[in-house]
């Protein structure tokens, strides 16, 4: 697991150039050090070797499209995001959770990438959540911790698990739905389910939250997270749906099913996110895949 930030700086132009990092570290405190790693591919690869001054953007909860944009996106970045110019005259990106104005102190080739060594000169920070990166995908704990607080009523805690372009699900004599445990609290939830579906002969991957929803006609909490894995020996209720048929499955719930049916459309474009209300209605929050 990583943060995630965004790098700038200004060609000998003057023309803003930034990429998106998660290789961030601090290095020293006495003097103030940190490093970052712009590659070689980078078409800024040598405004960034050649620059005196930088500055690194630690993104917030929410900044998922600001880190996509200065991953991928041809155009003019800055163009796209709310950014500000801090003392140096390098752009930072608004809203992050912490700003870095850094002096070049090193520029060091290795292998594919340099190692960019800056003097932290200015700083700003606030209380607000980081952005996390793991295994291919955004996350986001202040959310997933909000949706994990304890509450009354049955926790219901299932994984989509992903095999391919396939899905795994339980059939049950209501219909499909995800496998799942069912537990009187909501605590240690992910840890859980791992333990039992890996009883079930599962090898498998937990990833983000994707959906987490009450039920208030049957007093239950719902936590679907993402998962990918395999089944190590043939079980009858486990079965492989494709992707492309999970909307025409029949599932236990209405929910489940639109939970389902919007997995299936995400996967086209890997563009996940996570769905926080009740059974009927809520808010979607990204998780997208970077690239």
């Amino acid at each position: 697991m990583t943060g995630v930030t965004v790098v700038t700086a200004r060609d000998e132009s003057g023309t803003p150039v930034g990429f998106t990092a998660n290789s961030f570290s601090s290095v020293s405190l006495d003097p103030p050090l940190l490093l970052v790693c712009p590659g070689k591919f980078l078409s800024s690869y040598e405004a960034f070797t050649n620059c005196r001054e930088f500055a690194v953007s630690v993104l917030a909860e929410g900044q998922e499209e600001i880190s996509n944009t200065f991953a991928s996106f041809k155009g003019d970045r800055f163009s796209k995001v709310s950014h500000s110019i801090d003392v140096h005259g390098v752009p930072v990106i608004d809203d992050a959770v912490v700003q870095f104005s850094c002096k070049t102190n090193q520029v060091m080739t290795t292998g594919d990438h340099s190692i960019l060594l800056g003097e932290v000169r200015e700083f700003t920070h606030n209380n607000n959540p980081g952005l996390g990166y793991s295994g291919g995908q955004y996350f986001s704990l202040g959310l997933e911790r909000a949706a994990s607080e304890t509450t009354s009523g049955t926790a219901v805690c299932g994984a989509i698990i992903a095999q391919g372009d396939h899905v795994l699900l339980e059939r049950t004599p209501d219909g499909f739905r995800p496998l799942q445990i069912t537990r009187n609290k909501r605590q240690n939830m992910r840890a859980e389910l791992h333990t039992a579906l890996t009883a079930q002969n599962l090898r498998l991957e937990i990833g983000p939250a994707y959906s987490v929803f009450d039920d208030p006609a049957t007093n239950h909490h719902f936590t679907y997270f993402l998962a990918s894995g395999s089944t190590t020996m043939p079980n009858a209720q486990i079965t492989a749906v494709p992707i492309n048929k999970l909307a025409t499955v029949t599932y236990t719930t209405d929910a489940i099913a639109v939970m389902m049916s919007r997995y299936a459309l995400e996967s086209q474009t890997r563009n996940f996110a996570l769905y926080l209300g009740d059974a009927q209605h809520g808010d979607v929050h990204a998780l997208n895949e970077r690239t």
